[in-house]
């Protein structure tokens, strides 16, 4: 029956309304990715934060697992050792945070105790202090002397609200350790099948941006290398120059406030309360030249780190100014926290490089498109 039909003609489609058509199919496929990476970023909202810790360390680690690679062979067990490293890194220390911690609280409450039934004993150095030793001695000996005063104000701290705030900081622990676990399974895989990620993301990224993309690319790349050595490595130098400070003085625990002091001081003048604290508790054990001796170090360790060697390290590798550097670090901490260390420089890399490009002239005098 069909081969009875007479044969048509075949029409001629306009060549406008193709080119329509096609565009129309462009920009409807453009939107359909967009919709789906919105949902996927929306699904994954939860769990962006392990992942980008996981290409952060995956990033970090890239120039040290590819001569690793070169020289023991590529196999499924160099990643494993690499994250396992990584995991020892920071629960190690974590470990053993934990354990003074928990020795800590523990002598703090026989301290309580002692203070409910004796009071706190007068420091040597209140009475010899330069302007107020009268006054302060009286408000100590009235205030900090008597048992009676102290277990009052001891019994007034809301017992209820301790255990709340303490059920609030186990849920907080497990859920950290979750998205750790999943921030090593990341790095885990980012470096088992790095060269297929990063040929997949030159070639995206050649698709979409061009030539620049790449340019795009390594410099928020480089970034992170510089945030890297700036703000960690600077970091524990500064915990290790003044870990030894705080052993040569006599501080209490030192070696948890020097851990204290070099995870203050991968942000920018955040390690000066930590050395402060330190100094404090120096003088309340009467020990006034090491308190000196504390603040004195920490002041110039610190003020070297920030204005001198953290500039070279960071803006020298992006070869952008410390003030943009400064801003990423800041910024990003305040609106990502911790992983806001490396993804604020890495935006503003970002943006610096795109500036540069927007405001660069050509040899004609004209700007650079």
């Amino acid at each position: 029956m069909i081969d009875q039909l007479p044969p048509r003609s075949p029409e001629v489609i306009p060549v406008e309304a193709s080119d329509s058509t096609g565009t129309i199919q462009r920009r409807a496929r453009g939107f359909l990715a967009l919709f789906f990476v919105a949902i996927g970023l929306y699904t994954l909202k939860s769990f962006l934060p392990a992942l980008l810790w996981g290409c952060v360390f995956a990033i970090s680690l890239w120039p040290l697992y590819q001569r690793a690679e070169r020289r023991f062979g590529r196999s499924d067990w160099l990643p494993m050792v690499f994250t396992l490293v990584v995991a020892l890194i920071f629960l190690v220390p974590v470990s053993l945070v934990g354990v003074k911690l928990a020795d800590e609280i523990r002598s703090a409450l026989e301290w309580i105790d002692d203070v409910r039934n004796n009071g706190i004993p007068m420091p040597e150095w209140v009475p010899h202090l330069p302007f107020i030793a009268s006054q302060a001695t009286t408000w100590w000996q009235n205030h900090m002397t008597s048992p009676q005063r102290l277990s009052h104000l001891l019994h007034s701290v809301d017992v209820g609200h301790g255990m709340q705030m303490t059920k609030q900081v186990g849920s907080q622990v497990a859920r950290r350790g979750t998205l750790f676990a999943f921030s090593l399974l990341t790095l885990f895989f980012l470096l088992k099948d790095g060269d297929y990620v990063i040929r997949k993301g030159l070639v995206g990224s050649h698709r979409l941006f061009g030539a620049q993309g790449e340019s795009l690319a390594k410099q928020m790349i480089s970034s992170v290398h510089g945030t890297l050595a700036g703000l960690v490595l600077v970091g524990l130098g500064e915990g290790a120059i003044m870990g030894i400070a705080y052993m040569l003085t006599g501080a209490p625990q030192p070696l948890l406030f020097a851990m204290l002091t070099a995870v203050a001081a991968m942000i920018p003048f955040l390690a000066w309360p930590t050395v402060g604290l330190v100094a404090l508790l120096l003088l309340a054990k009467s020990s006034m030249i090491g308190a000196i001796v504390v603040m004195a170090l920490g002041s110039v360790v610190i003020f070297v780190a920030d204005h001198f060697v953290r500039p070279v390290l960071i803006g020298g590798s992006t070869k952008m100014p410390f003030l943009w550097v400064l801003l990423g670090i800041l910024g990003g901490a305040e609106t990502w926290g911790l992983l806001g260390l490396f993804l604020g420089p890495a935006i503003m890399a970002a943006l610096h490089l795109l500036w540069t490009l927007w405001t660069e002239e050509r040899t004609d005098g004209k700007k650079a498109s």
